[in-house]
């Protein structure tokens, strides 16, 4: 039977354990099957890989913490059946690359998951707070720094690496309660379920080739054809690097990409013009590339909707985005928000140009703010300043 874990379960010290043999993993992970929640954190490298380098996991409960060996484990199914267990939820803090690791391993995402940094804004902390300042914040426990760059590769493991790397999941079971029970009592619990659920789209951790082209900066500014070859040119880069296991970047780097989609040079002369375009590359890869810009500078241009240019914005529309802004504000004061936590001004600019993709008018923010901001855009609601307080009120 499944138990409900309190805050008063944590005060005791949990017990650490260092994992590097089947009949350990199974124990720990049956005894954490009890667990309506575990704490999940990851170690791992990816400077000189395409997939991150899964070096070490650390996995918490309300009385023990187990840092997990998989370079050393030939099966990690015991902790799959934790992972993907729908009546326990995952706790990590900024999830993404964990995720991802996740991702590449089994091909799925774990659920449910209850993400720290993004709900901790929504109690008053600080936008994309650390690990070490949210523990602060909560439990005012200073984390030392002393392993932050730690090889996790290399083994034997001292003991004080394992602490370091556990303390990352033991503080984090701790806040995961106190940061539950506080958006409970402010009746926003389910606010942050809308981006933990944008979290587990596999989408995020596909790395789809023929849509690699859209990370390389200013692709916006190119003509179809150079957006052609961009496309061509940033899947063969996500192919090779894939299969090579190497960074794309020791490929060719993003900038070098751009040039060559710009500028489809065609012989040996040509590209030596591109800057940062080294020569064991071209000696490696000039045919293949040259084969690429020529078939591709004569396609069709990627089928996705290319983002309008951004006209200058008139000074009323200028002022119109401050009018929005103080509305943010306002209602973001009233219910002790950061202001860039309900919204940005892009985020407003997006409300202004194209409402049915802004976020302002999904979930809790349509709630709180978006909804009278479009009535606002709308003229259907109006500010007045009333015994010196801004005031929205229904127009007329």
């Amino acid at each position: 039977m499944t138990r409900k874990s309190t805050l008063s379960d944590m005060t005791s010290s949990p017990q650490i354990s260092y994992i590097d043999s089947p009949s350990q993993l199974q124990d720990f992970c049956r005894a954490a099957r009890n667990s309506s929640w575990i704490a999940v954190d990851t170690e791992f490298l990816r400077e000189k890989t395409y997939y991150p380098k899964f070096c070490l996991l650390q996995i918490a409960t309300a009385d023990r913490v187990a840092c997990i060996d998989p370079l050393v484990l030939e099966s990690l199914e015991p902790v799959a059946n934790l992972l993907f267990d729908p009546a326990i939820t995952k706790v990590f803090h900024a999830a993404r690359q964990d995720l991802e690791i996740f991702f590449n391993l089994w091909g799925k995402l774990p659920a449910p998951i209850f993400d720290t940094q993004i709900a901790a804004p929504l109690i008053g902390l600080p936008e994309q707070i650390s690990y070490a300042g949210l523990i602060s914040e909560l439990l005012g426990v200073n984390l030392g720094k002393g392993h932050a760059r730690t090889d996790w590769s290399l083994r034997p493991l001292a003991d004080a690496q394992l602490r370091y790397a556990a303390d990352d999941v033991i503080h984090l079971g701790t806040a995961y309660l106190k940061l539950r029970q506080r958006l409970e009592d402010l009746g926003r619990l389910d606010w942050p379920e809308g981006d933990f659920a944008a979290l587990l789209d596999p989408k995020l951790y596909e790395n789809a080739s023929d849509q690699a082209w859209q990370r390389i900066g200013g692709h916006y500014q190119l003509n179809a054809s150079q957006l052609a070859v961009l496309q061509a040119l940033a899947a063969w880069r996500e192919d090779n690097a894939r299969q090579q296991d190497i960074p794309r970047s020791w490929l060719v780097k993003d900038e070098v990409l751009f040039d060559l989609a710009r500028l489809q040079p065609t012989t040996a002369d040509k590209f030596k013009l591109i800057r940062g375009l080294e020569e064991r590359t071209l000696k490696r890869y000039g045919s293949q590339l040259c084969r690429i810009i020529d078939e591709a500078k004569h396609r069709p241009p990627p089928a996705v909707p290319l983002r309008p240019r951004q006209a200058k914005k008139t000074p009323e529309q200028e002022a119109l985005l401050d009018v929005l802004t103080a509305v943010v504000r306002l209602r973001a004061a009233q219910h002790t928000l950061n202001p860039a936590v309900l919204a940005g001004r892009k985020d407003l600019e997006q409300l202004m140009d194209d409402p049915e993709q802004s976020k302002l008018l999904q979930g809790w923010r349509k709630a709180m703010a978006g909804a009278e901001l479009k009535a606002l855009l709308q003229g259907e609601r109006q500010l007045k300043v009333v015994n010196g307080r801004l005031q929205m009120e229904p127009y007329g």
